[in-house]
């Protein structure tokens, strides 16, 4: 699996909305779920994002964004439209006790074919475990990648068509999502250049690329410098220092990284032993793998495990 598909894993759509509605101005839509990321489709119509740090970004029609949470946000017809009197909305994706989707729009005059009508399709992404960290911390508060005119008039196709059946049409829906989120995503990174993270700059590098692609495929190996740089087919120098050039950190220290990133998801999303991680992720030892875990995350594994899992209900339970 590659890197950018690990780090999504653990991140899925669940309770997405599809809406058109004629909204008349001046009007607000705040968005209430307390998840890690949301997106917002933006299909017809548009507005401006506000959210809580005073960010303001304009979306139109075309547009996809993504929100990190889990604090509340807004879309509103104009910047200045929450402070004067209005029509306020909200969309909720699922509800706090997951009952199911929910959405509230009440007043909203519905049509899907008048011209002024407002598109959206918004997905809350909630998080199983601990492996999307990694993926949000890369991420700008928002997002916004210009879409294509074709894509939306079909997105926006299936979402009509997914919302008029009865049977798996929520499933329907949300998998809709999770393939917008990865094509934004990619979309993205492929523009970011230097601002998208190493970790896929590195593997888009015709000398890194090979070598990071084979230690993400097995973290547990027996990685050297020299054994990463025979992957990519240079020398050790050259490996090493164009490494260090694109990710900012020597190769031994990125692969440590990984390795106790990958190690804090399975502390918190399952209930393998501490010996068992160790081994998982390419330390002989527990006693070796607990010293280099305490020194890089401040807490022994143990303590982070319990700490974790008691921040999380319904994480698994660790033995």
């Amino acid at each position: 699996m590659d890197h950018l598909s690990s780090l999504l894993s653990g991140i899925r759509a669940e309770g997405s909305v599809f809406s058109h509605a004629l909204l008349t101005v001046p009007w607000t839509i705040r968005f209430a779920d307390d998840v890690p990321l949301t997106m917002i489709g933006v299909l017809r119509g548009g507005g401006t994002l506000l959210l809580p740090d005073g960010t303001e970004r304009a979306v139109g029609a075309g547009v996809t964004a993504l929100v990190r949470g889990p604090e509340p946000f807004h879309l509103a017809d104009h910047p200045t439209t929450v402070r004067s009197p209005h029509a306020a909305y909200e969309i909720v994706c699922s509800t706090p006790n997951d009952e199911g989707p929910a959405q509230e729009l009440g007043g909203v005059r519905w049509g899907a074919d008048a011209k002024e009508a407002t598109a959206l399709i918004v997905g809350a992404y909630r998080a199983s475990g601990h492996r999307h960290e990694r993926l949000l911390r890369a991420l700008p508060p928002v997002l916004v990648v210009e879409g294509d005119a074709e894509v939306c008039a079909w997105l926006e196709t299936a979402a009509v068509y997914a919302a008029r059946q009865s049977a798996g049409s929520q499933a329907l829906m949300d998998r809709l999502l999770d393939w917008a989120l990865v094509c934004t995503l990619r979309t993205w990174f492929d523009r970011a250049g230097a601002d998208a993270p190493c970790w896929y700059r590195g593997l888009a590098d015709p000398v890194l690329g090979p070598a990071l692609q084979s230690f993400h495929d097995q973290p547990a190996g027996a990685w050297t410098v020299a054994s990463l740089a025979a992957r990519s087919g240079v020398s050790r120098a050259l490996f090493a220092k164009r490494f260090t050039q694109l990710m900012g950190r020597p190769p031994l220290a990125y692969l440590t990284e990984c390795r106790l990133d990958e190690a804090a998801a399975l502390l918190t999303d399952t209930d393998l032993s501490i010996a068992q991680i160790a081994r998982s992720v390419g330390y002989a030892d527990a006693f070796g793998f607990s010293a280099a875990f305490k020194r890089h995350k401040g807490l022994s594994p143990s303590v982070f495990r319990a700490t974790t899992t008691t921040a999380a209900p319904g994480a698994p339970r660790p033995r």
